[in-house]
């Protein structure tokens, strides 16, 4: 019995800590706002339980926040720890605000004279990806297992020594040599949203980019209320995205033997109809993978979409 529960343990700490983590978020204290100048807190992080501060921080580097005009504004005050960046939004506009991380990167690996190298990650992003830091998605979403070779690949487990291979540094996308062989890489889009409100409720901050896998509300999602139905339409590069598969975990799964997970699918149109069983925070999150790369050496693209959204009692 102890060597299977020493057996059981070993394997888990084998296990990469980011294979253990499920869910991106951003999480802010309230979500609908009554006056003026609001002053709201956001906790950005990736966590194995939704809203629980347990793997790593989002780094404020991939955050922007969109105004009820369309335009940036800033954070007035900001906070980057080991498990969680945290920051102030104060709302100086009526209307509905969107916070979102958004990051697109390459990844993958090749082999140079014969051993494999790691592409992307460390080794610095492709032009006009995200910096490092940016909302890396977790085990479960878009970008964790991007391809053969997608880890440390050449031989990187541990310095160089005894018995050990030494290790070698990744290469930067715009940095493979025209003698790499074995090329294989991923594109990665990932997006992880909130909204929130000050007085009435606006919608131009919903407008689709046209890239990646986005949410496109029909229903506001800061009229969401408990009992309710929402309808949120899922896009792929602008067009639905039919047969996409949806979850929504309500906030404090940790203390539930149960999470309380409910999957669902979007129709031919690309709409997912959710009722919500009870009220507070809800992770929304999606994600799919297709051959429509950016980049042109990638073979694969996969994205992933989550938002972080508050029900209301009716």
């Amino acid at each position: 019995m102890r060597g299977a529960i020493f057996a059981s343990l070993l394997g888990a700490a084998l296990i990469p800590a980011a294979a253990q983590a499920d869910h991106s978020f951003i999480l802010p204290s309230g979500t609908l706002f009554s006056g003026s100048n609001n002053n709201v807190t956001f906790d950005a992080a990736g966590s194995e339980h939704v809203f629980f501060f347990d793997h790593r921080p989002i780094g404020m580097d991939s955050i922007k926040i969109w105004q009820p005009d369309g335009t940036e504004a800033k954070p007035t005050a900001t906070f980057s720890g080991r498990l969680r960046t945290a920051f102030d939004v104060k709302l100086e506009q009526a209307g509905t605000w969107k916070i979102a991380s958004q990051q697109v990167m390459v990844m993958g690996s090749l082999k140079l004279n014969g051993e494999e190298r790691r592409v992307g990650g460390r080794g610095g992003p492709p032009p006009g990806a995200g910096a490092p830091g940016a909302a890396r998605p977790a085990a479960g979403q878009a970008g964790q297992t991007p391809g053969p070779g997608a880890g440390d690949g050449g031989g990187s487990v541990g310095p160089a020594g005894e018995g050990r291979p030494r290790r070698l540094p990744p290469i930067a996308l715009a940095d493979i040599p025209p003698e790499a062989t074995d090329i294989k890489l991923t594109e990665i889009v990932n997006r992880v949203e909130t909204f929130v409100t000050q007085g009435e409720p606006t919608t131009t901050v919903f407008k689709p980019t046209g890239r990646g896998l986005e949410l496109e509300p029909i229903t506001h999602p800061n009229e969401a209320a408990s009992g309710e139905t929402s309808r949120f339409r899922l896009l792929i590069d602008g067009k639905p995205a039919a047969d996409l598969k949806v979850t929504v975990i309500p906030g404090g799964d940790r203390y539930r033997e149960d999470s309380g997970t409910i999957e669902l699918t979007t129709g031919a149109d690309g709409v997912v109809a959710i009722k919500w069983p009870t009220a507070g925070m809800m992770w929304l999150g999606a994600a799919a993978t297709d051959t429509h790369a950016a980049e042109p050496r990638a073979q694969t693209r996969r994205m992933s979409y989550a938002a972080t959204i508050e029900v209301a009692t009716p």
